[in-house]
C-alpha cells in the first residue's frame, strides 16, 4: 500500500513523554477521505492509553479521537464529501459492517470489534491505527462526519467523544420534556450531559461533590445542584428522577444514585471506575429500576448529535 509521511505527537513507551514523531498515512483508497487536522480534543482515555493503564497499548501510540479538519483530497469513488469541506472523525474509523449491530447503525458494538481511531490493528498498513495528534488522517468516507457550519470548530472537537457518549444514552432512554434527569459529576462528560439534556427539554439536576462547581452547573443550565455528600440534600430527590446519567469514573456509592430513581427509572453508567461498583439488590428490585451502561454511539447517531448541537 502506498503511503506518505506525516508529523504527529505520540509516545513510544508507557513511561515516556509525548514527543514529535514521524508516522506514515496511507494514500487515499477509492473510498477514502484525507483530512487536514485543524483541531483535536484531548480525552482522558488518550492519557489512559498512552500510559497503558487499560493494558494492550501498541507503541508508538499516537492518541486523539476528537478530530476536526478540512478535506484536502478524496478517493475516486467518494460520493459523500468534496475537497474543501469541513469534516470530523470520532472514536471509530471502521467496523465489520456485516454483523447485526453494524447493520442497525450500532458500529460501536460491532460483534468482531470495530477499528478504533488509534491503537487498533490497521487493515491497510502493517501497523496500528494512529489518532488525531497529527497533521492529517485518512479515513473511509463512511466513518467521516459532517460538521454544521455554524459551530465553533474548536468547541466541536469534544463532541466526538464526550458529546456522543452523553447524547446516546439520553436519546436511547427517551429523555425529554416532562422528565426529571440527574447528571452525576460535572467533568468532561457531565458538563456535556447537562447541556444536552437541557436542550432536549428535561428538568436537569446536577449531583456533585465539589462546592466550586455549583455555579458552573447553573451556568450550563442546571435547574438545581445537589452536593452529594449532604444526606439532607440527597433526600430531596429520593425516588423522584426518571433517569440518571452517571459520568463519574472514580469509586463511588452507586446505590445512592439508584435510590433517586422513580419506579421504572433507569441509571446509565458512562464513567468507568477502575474497580467494580457494588449494587444492592434492593436498590433495584422493589422499584423495577434498571442499571445499565452505554458506550459512545454509532456513525449515524453521531451525525444526528452534531446536527442537534448545530440547532441548539
Amino acid at each position: 500500500m502506498r503511503s506518505k509521511e506525516a508529523r504527529a505527537f505520540g509516545t513510544e513507551a508507557a513511561d515516556a513523554d509525548l514527543q514529535q514523531l514521524t508516522i506514515r498515512r496511507r494514500t487515499p483508497t477509492p473510498h477514502d477521505v484525507e483530512i487536514e487536522i485543524l483541531y483535536c480534543g484531548v480525552c482522558h482515555s488518550d492519557l489512559h492509553t498512552a500510559r497503558n493503564e487499560w493494558h494492550g497499548t501498541i507503541y508508538p501510540c499516537v492518541p486523539g479521537h476528537e478530530i476536526v479538519g478540512r478535506i484536502v483530497s478524496v478517493g475516486d469513488h467518494v460520493t459523500k464529501y468534496k475537497v474543501g469541506e469541513l469534516a470530523g472523525v470520532g472514536c471509530l474509523v471502521d467496523s465489520c459492517r456485516e454483523c447485526d449491530y453494524c447493520k442497525e447503525g450500532l458500529e460501536q458494538y460491532c460483534e468482531p470489534g470495530g477499528t478504533q481511531t488509534y491503537n487498533s490493528p490497521d487493515k491497510y498498513m502493517a501497523t496500528q491505527t494512529y489518532g488525531g495528534y497529527s497533521e492529517r488522517i485518512v479515513v473511509d468516507e463512511n466513518f467521516v462526519l459532517r460538521i454544521p457550519e455554524n459551530l465553533d470548530l474548536a468547541a466541536v472537537a469534544p463532541l466526538f467523544c464526550a458529546g456522543i457518549t452523553t447524547y446516546s444514552p439520553l436519546k436511547h432512554w427517551n429523555v425529554g420534556p416532562g422528565q426529571r434527569v440527574g447528571i452525576v459529576g460535572l467533568g468532561g462528560l457531565g458538563h456535556m450531559g447537562v447541556k444536552i439534556a437541557k436542550a432536549m427539554g428535561a428538568e436537569v439536576i446536577v449531583f456533585t461533590t465539589s462546592t466550586s462547581k455549583v455555579e458552573d452547573a447553573k451556568r450550563l443550565g442546571a435547574d438545581d445542584v445537589i452536593l452529594s455528600k449532604d444526606p439532607q440534600q440527597m433526600a430531596r430527590y429520593a425516588g423522584k428522577l426518571h433517569f440518571v446519567l452517571d459520568a463519574v469514573s472514580a469509586q463511588h456509592d452507586i446505590n445512592a444514585y439508584l435510590n433517586l430513581l422513580r419506579v421504572d427509572g433507569s441509571l446509565a453508567l458512562v464513567g468507568a471506575p477502575e474497580q467494580p461498583l457494588p449494587v444492592a439488590a434492593f436498590s433495584l428490585i422493589p422499584f423495577r429500576r434498571s442499571f445499565a451502561g452505554s458506550m459512545i454511539g454509532g456513525i449515524a447517531e453521531t451525525q444526528e448529535m452534531l446536527d442537534f448541537c448545530g440547532k441548539h
